[in-house]
């Protein structure tokens, strides 16, 4: 098992910066793909950022693409997502996800499916 802690949100006016982190405990023994994503009420769960194992491949979604920087931590499996020009659209429980990169298939990225470990989720809110 993986438990994954999220910290770092909380308010912030529109155009400012937030930086979310991500530590995994537990059976870290191995490197894991590494996602972020968001729920804000009434929505469904969407994807945000990720970063593959090693650091080789980083993706975003469109909307976030300029604003938002996915990196890894020294430590082996934390993950931080650097928010900037945030916007009020952005507000949301932002969750990180772990993915272990040795399973068959292919990394669909951007699928909360594809992840098999959760954290509880940190709140981001934005006021305009």
């Amino acid at each position: 098992q993986v438990q994954l802690v999220e910290s770092g949100g909380g308010l912030v006016q529109a155009g400012g910066s937030l930086r979310l982190s991500c530590a995994a405990s537990g059976r870290t023994f191995i490197s894991y793909n590494m996602g972020w994503f968001r729920q804000a009420p009434g929505k469904e769960r969407e994807f945000v950022a990720a970063i593959s194992w090693g650091g080789a491949s980083i993706y975003y979604q469109d909307s976030v693409k300029g604003r938002f920087t996915i990196s890894s931590g020294n430590a082996k499996n934390t993950v931080y997502l650097q928010m900037n020009s945030l916007k009020p659209e952005d507000a949301a429980v932002y969750y990180c996800a772990a993915d272990n990169p040795h399973d068959d298939g292919p990394y669909n990225y951007w699928a909360p499916s594809q992840y098999e470990y959760w954290g509880q989720g940190t709140q981001v809110t934005v006021s305009s």
